[in-house]
Order: C-alpha cells, then sequence, then structure tokens
C-alpha cells in the first residue's frame, strides 16, 4: 500500500493508472484517503522526523536564496520619492510634500466622492430629460 501511494505521489500518475503490482488502485485510494483524514501520516512524519533528528541526521538551518524567492513586478526599486528635476520645476514648495502616496491617493479619492454625490444631489433636483 505505502509503496503505491508513493509510486502515485512520486510520480503524479491517475489513481487508475496505477500499476497492478501495488494492489487494486481502489484500495490504494481508500487507504490513502483514510491515512490523510485520520492522521496517520503526520503521525509518522513526526516519528521518522523525530528518530532522525535524535540521530542527528537533520540539519535544521533554512537558508532563503533571494535568486528562488520571487517579487512582485512592482517591487522593482522604482523611486518614492519625487526625482530632482520634477522638484526643481515649481518655484515654491511642493502642494503635498509631507504627504506619503496612500494619503494623497486616499485625499483625491475622498474629493472625487464628494465630487460624485454633488452630481447626484443635482441630478435628483433636475426635471428627468427625454431624447
Amino acid at each position: 500500500m505505502i509503496d503505491g501511494i508513493l509510486h502515485r505521489v512520486r510520480t503524479g500518475v491517475r489513481w487508475r493508472d496505477l500499476p497492478e503490482r501495488f494492489g487494486p488502485w481502489k484500495t490504494v485510494y481508500e487507504r490513502h484517503r483514510l491515512w490523510s483524514a485520520d492522521g496517520t501520516w503526520e503521525r509518522l512524519l513526526q516519528q521518522v522526523q523525530a528518530e532522525a533528528d535524535a540521530a542527528g541526521d537533520i540539519d535544521w538551518d533554512v537558508s532563503v536564496d533571494s535568486t528562488i524567492v520571487r517579487a512582485h513586478q512592482h517591487a522593482a526599486g522604482a523611486r518614492t520619492d519625487p526625482s530632482p528635476a520634477l522638484a526643481s520645476k515649481g518655484a515654491g514648495p511642493a502642494e503635498h510634500q509631507d504627504e506619503t502616496p496612500w494619503r494623497s491617493l486616499v485625499g483625491h479619492l475622498a474629493e472625487v466622492v464628494l465630487v460624485a454625490r454633488a452630481w447626484a444631489a443635482r441630478a435628483e433636483g433636475s426635471p428627468p430629460r427625454s431624447t
């Protein structure tokens, strides 16, 4: 049974395509399903890990290399403060210099909502139009 389950996990074949040497595929599938549901696989893994750890066969140090951790496409080092060329164009201080981009966006969205509400209020008071 275990060899059949491991074969299926390693190769990715469908349960129905298990070689006959592992027995009836339905039996192998049902055993795997039951052992997964009742925690047998987790207990086996914990037991094997405990024995290997006691024997010193497991190195628990984890190393993460940046070449295997993909960054989001927007995390490509974009500039967060205005470029010197843009800052020098204006004669006075920048309008929202101390605001973060998020606060500036929230402020703009609030303005848009207020304008949309004003339009909706004016539309309710105006007579209906026919075309």
